[in-house]
């Protein structure tokens, strides 16, 4: 399912399926696509950081049209203890790469993958420390 922003619309509550993951796009030429996720993540439970939530920046490959404060990306992550994927969807062979990498991260989120949880998953995808 996909939604623009968020909180949900309460009125559908009673049909909305479990939410296993959570993927905030953000693409490096909008600022709106950064603001637009750093006003929806503050209405996400906070147990869904253990795990549940990534952010998947698009756009990667026109570096040069960047509007975006990469930093504010890179903080969003840490803050919110979330890994961060950077991708250029226009690209067929990177498109099926970043749906098959996430599928991967929905079905451990989900329960699917016996013996990782979605905690440990994610401890393994956060950024290693500046040195």
């Amino acid at each position: 399912h996909l939604a623009t922003s968020l909180p949900l619309p309460s009125e559908r509550d009673h049909l909305r399926p479990r939410i296993d993951l959570i993927v905030f796009l953000i693409d490096i030429k909008s600022k709106y696509s950064l603001k637009n996720t750093e006003v929806s993540v503050h209405h996400v439970d906070a147990s869904f950081f253990l795990g549940k939530v990534c952010f998947l920046v698009t756009g990667v490959g026109r570096v040069n049209y960047c509007n975006v404060d990469m930093n504010a990306i890179w903080k969003m992550g840490e803050v919110f203890c979330s890994p961060v994927l950077f991708c250029e969807l226009e690209l067929e062979g990177v498109q099926v790469t970043t749906a098959q990498r996430l599928l991967q991260m929905l079905q451990i989120c989900a329960g699917y993958v016996p013996g990782v949880s979605s905690l440990s998953f994610g401890s393994l995808m956060r950024r290693p420390a500046d040195d």
